[in-house]
């Protein structure tokens, strides 16, 4: 284990130092600068040289790379060239939270309700439970969340007003957009649940069990919903990687102040800083998830052995 370990960190510490390079590089590749001004104001030579200096993109590109690899190493990234009177860091500390806690609440909805409703098709298989619970997650397939997030908006913040239509003060205000972004996740799971668990419950422990007189409910859960969660497991750091990335449409949606407003406001505007900022945070919690998927299939499967994996 302590040898896998070590070798997955080092791959990690590779696959970000290509995803900073690549950031660093398709930044510079857009045409225009950060300095451009879109309000009409003129900006005179002597301040605009100031302003290059001061961000070091005076400098050639390959003191800024090694720059932009510092920022990285110290996660020190300066401050953002749109609002100057904040750092990089005080804008991933003002919207990581909010990001976190719709990404944590989603994920928990889209695996809960999608392993009940995978496990319900499996066990009620070719019945009315299992036709309604896949035309679910066909519906869930098929939608993309920014459409699902309008016409939950339309249906149920502006024709019942059971919900408010946006922003993130409370319980209330998290229902509408943790239903947009869990719904196509937890199609994914139930369908991935529904299919595992019938070729599970035609196993011969499983058989034994029933043999023994084992209840269907401890059946299930005890016996067969471990192993029909291993294809699950393999896709959930995929799965997040589409809750986070998704978050930015649906938190400009329901304008949540999140990251991801200002992963989007900073592409917009060629921030550099909060391009570089935002990226590499992704990034970062992403290849620390993928880690953990595999830790936790290792744990579900004994069989796995993370040395002869490593090797």
């Amino acid at each position: 284990m302590t040898k896998f370990i070590i070798k997955r960190f080092i791959a990690m510490i590779l696959t970000l130092w290509v995803i900073t390079t690549l950031t660093f590089v398709l930044m510079h590749a857009i045409p225009g600068s950060p300095f451009n001004n879109n309000s009409g104001k003129t900006i005179s030579g002597a301040a605009l040289s100031n302003m290059e200096a001061h961000y070091h993109m005076n400098q050639p590109l390959s003191i800024q790379y090694l720059i932009y690899l510092k920022s990285v190493a110290t996660f020190n990234f300066g401050p953002s060239i749109k609002q100057p009177a904040e750092t990089v860091n005080d804008l991933l500390g003002r919207g990581f939270p909010v990001s976190f806690e719709l990404g944590l609440w989603t994920l928990i909805v889209a695996i809960i309700s999608g392993v009940l409703l995978g496990t319900l098709a499996a066990l009620k298989h070719n019945g009315i439970i299992d036709y309604v619970a896949m035309t679910l997650a066909v519906f869930g397939i098929s939608i993309p969340d920014f459409v699902l997030a309008t016409l939950l908006i339309q249906e149920f913040a502006v024709n019942l007003q059971w919900f408010p239509a946006g922003t993130w003060q409370g319980v209330n205000y998290m229902v509408l957009p943790i239903i947009a972004l869990a719904t196509g996740p937890m199609a994914i799971i139930a369908r991935l649940i529904r299919s595992s668990m019938l070729e599970v419950l035609t196993q011969d422990y499983i058989r034994t069990a029933r043999a023994k007189g084992l209840s269907p409910v401890l059946i299930v859960f005890k016996h067969a919903l471990k192993n029909a969660l291993l294809p699950v497991v393999t896709v959930l750091g995929t799965l997040a990687a589409a809750i986070l990335t998704g978050t930015f449409v649906i938190e400009k949606i329901f304008a949540i102040p999140g990251m991801g407003k200002y992963f989007v406001d900073s592409i917009n505007s060629r921030d550099y800083p909060v391009i570089m900022g935002t990226t590499v945070f992704y990034s970062a919690i992403l290849i620390v998830m993928l880690f953990l998927v595999d830790i936790v299939y290792g744990w579900l499967d004994p069989r796995i052995k993370m040395d002869r994996e490593a090797r």
